[in-house]
C-alpha cells in the first residue's frame, strides 16, 4: 500500500507542472484559427508597376 500512495503522490505532484506546460504548448497553436478569422482587416499595399528592368539585370549578369 505504501508503494501505491507514494506513486500516487508523485503523479499528483506532477500533474499540475505537465498542466501547465500543456496550455502554454497548446496556446499558439488554438490562437491561429482566431487570427485569421479576421481577414476584413486586411490593407494590402498598391501593386508595384512593372519598369522591365529585370530581364536587362539577368542578361548583364551572366558570366560567360
Amino acid at each position: 500500500m505504501n508503494r501505491l500512495a507514494a506513486n500516487l503522490r508523485i503523479i499528483l505532484r506532477l500533474l499540475p507542472r505537465t498542466a501547465l506546460i500543456l496550455m502554454v504548448l497548446a496556446a499558439p497553436v488554438l490562437a491561429v484559427p482566431m487570427m485569421r478569422a479576421d481577414t476584413g482587416a486586411t490593407i494590402d499595399a498598391p501593386a508595384m508597376k512593372k519598369k522591365g528592368a529585370g530581364f536587362v539585370l539577368l542578361v548583364s549578369l551572366q558570366r560567360d
